[in-house]
């Protein structure tokens, strides 16, 4: 019998502020296993990090962004 995981979105104030940034740590995200898909809004003054989770947890993502040299934390809902 195959399950699927639900779908959930974790939104993180980050300090991934530009391009090189972005560039910096997309392999760490792009390579995270449970991680559907993820984008920075580097317009914003939080430059949110919207992360689609399909079995990465919170705190993976925390310590994934984090080894690549960013600050991160979760935002309020």
């Amino acid at each position: 019998m195959h399950t699927n995981n639900e779908l959930k979105t974790f939104t993180f104030k980050t300090n991934i502020k530009c391009s090189g940034c972005v560039a910096k740590v997309s392999p760490a995200l792009d390579n995270e296993p449970g991680i559907s898909s993820w984008k920075v809004d580097t317009s914003t003054a939080d430059k949110t990090l919207t992360v689609i989770s399909d079995g990465a947890t919170e705190a993976t993502i925390i310590k994934t962004v984090k080894a690549s040299g960013f600050n991160i934390e979760p935002t309020k809902a």
